[in-house]
C-alpha cells in the first residue's frame, strides 16, 4: 500500500503525506535505510531532517533513525510537497525481449541464470545496454511473481555477479530474505564456485593452490597481481586448480575460488604464467583466440554446501548444479564433456 496527500499548513504552505505499509521484503530493515530506499527521489539532508523534526511515523508514533520495521508496519512521511510532486517510483527498465533466458534451476525464492559471454550482469556507468537482472526482472513481472507498484524497496536482486564477458551462472533472489541469506552463505564460503577455462600455456603441476595478493585501480577497472602484500589495499587472493585436458601449448583447467576478488581467475592465472585463451586485458592475442573471441572462462558449476542453517533456503542444502554447454569446449578443439 503506498498513498500520497497533500495536507495543508500555515499560510500558502504545504506539506505531503506519503504512506507505505511495510510488506515482508521490507521487514527487518532500519527505518532510515528502508525510506532511503522507498524514497530515492528525496535528497539525504530531507529524510534525516523528518526523521530529526519528528515527522516520521510509525505506527502513528515518531519514527527513529534505527527503529526496525515489522510487517505490517504503517511508515508516513511528511515532507514538503514540492519533493514529491516529481516522485518516481521504482519499475523496470525496458528490456530487449529477443534475448531468452537459459534458466538452470528456479523456485519461489532463486532463479539460476546461465549467462552467456557478452552479456552483462548489471548496467555498468549508465550504459544502457539490455542486462541479466533486467531480463529476469521482465520475466518475473511477465508471469506477476514481481509487481513493482506494490513494492517499497525490494527489487528482485543478483547474488554473485561474472565479468561480462565470462559465461555461466549467476543466482538472482527472488526476495529479500532470500537475497540476506545468499549474501551470508557467499561470505562464509558455504557455496562452491567452479569455473572451467582454457589458458596459454600450462599450469606449473596437475592440481595446485594460487596465493597471491591483488590490489585493485577502480579508474581503470583492472587489477594487479603481487606476490607479497604491499600495502592496506592489497587483498589475498586464493585459487584452486586442476588440469583437464591438454592439447598442443593449450590446456584446460578447472579452477575454484577460495576468495572471490575482482578479475582473481583472470589476473592469477596471468600472473602464474599461464593467461586465458582470449583475455587481452591480462593475456595475449593468439591464433587461439581467433576460435573464441571472450576470456575461456565460464562458471559451470554451484554447490551449496551449508555448514549452518539457511532458514528458507535449507532445502538447497547440499545441492550442485552444472553448466553442460560450454561453449568453448568444443570450440577451442578439446574432447572433454562436462557430465
Amino acid at each position: 500500500m503506498k498513498t500520497y496527500e497533500k495536507i495543508a499548513e500555515k499560510g500558502n504552505d504545504t506539506k505531503a503525506m506519503k504512506e507505505f505499509k511495510v510488506n515482508s521484503n521490507d521487514a527487518g530493515q532500519r527505518l532510515d535505510k528502508f525510506m532511503r530506499k522507498a524514497l530515492p527521489e528525496l535528497p539525504l539532508s530531507v529524510i534525516y531532517k523528518a526523521l530529526r523534526t519528528k515527522n516520521v511515523k510509525v505506527n502513528r508514533k515518531r519514527g527513529k533513525n534505527d527503529t526496525r520495521l515489522n510487517e505490517g508496519d504503517i511508515v508516513q512521511v511528511y515532507v514538503k510537497d514540492d519533493f514529491f510532486d516529481a516522485a518516481s517510483q521504482n519499475k523496470a527498465r525496458a528490456v530487449n525481449t529477443d534475448i531468452e533466458l537459459d534458466i538452470v534451476y528456479e523456485d519461489g525464492n532463486i532463479m539460476i541464470v546461465n549467462k552467456p559471454a557478452g552479456l552483462p550482469v548489471h548496467e555498468v556507468d549508465g550504459a544502457k545496454k539490455t542486462t541479466l537482472i533486467d531480463q529476469a526482472i521482465a520475466l518475473m513481472i511477465q508471469r506477476g511473481e514481481y509487481r513493482p507498484d506494490e513494492e517499497n524497496t525490494f527489487v528482485p536482486a543478483l547474488c554473485n555477479r561474472i565479468d561480462q564477458n565470462t559465461g555461466g551462472m549467476v543466482i538472482i533472489a527472488k526476495n529479500a530474505p532470500s537475497l540476506r541469506i545468499m549474501n551470508e552463505k557467499i561470505k562464509k564460503r558455504e557455496i562452491t564456485k567452479k569455473y572451467l577455462c582454457a589458458t596459454e600455456g600450462l599450469p606449473p603441476k596437475k592440481e595446485g593452490k594460487l596465493e597471491n595478493f591483488i590490489e585493485k585501480d577502480s579508474t581503470n577497472n583492472k587489477v594487479s597481481v603481487y606476490d607479497r602484500r604491499r600495502s592496506a589495499n592489497s587483498l589475498t587472493a586464493i585459487t584452486k586448480y586442476r588440469l583437464i585436458e591438454r592439447k598442443d601449448s593449450i590446456a584446460l583447467v578447472e579452477a575454484e575460488l577460495i576468495t572471490g576478488r575482482t578479475h582473481q581467475i583472470r589476473a592469477q592465472f596471468a600472473h602464474n604464467g599461464f593467461p586465458l585463451v582470449g583475455d587481452v586485458k591480462y593475456g595475449v592475442r593468439s591464433r587461439a583466440t581467433v576460435k573464441y573471441q571472450h576470456q575461456a572462462l565460464y562458471s559451470y558449476k554451484l554447490s551449496f554446501d551449508f555448514e549452518s542453517d539457511a532458514d528458507i533456503l535449507e532445502y538447497l542444502k547440499g545441492k550442485t548444479f552444472t553448466v553442460k554447454n560450454v561453449p568453448f569446449l568444443e570450440e577451442l578443439g578439446f574432447e572433454y564433456r562436462v557430465k
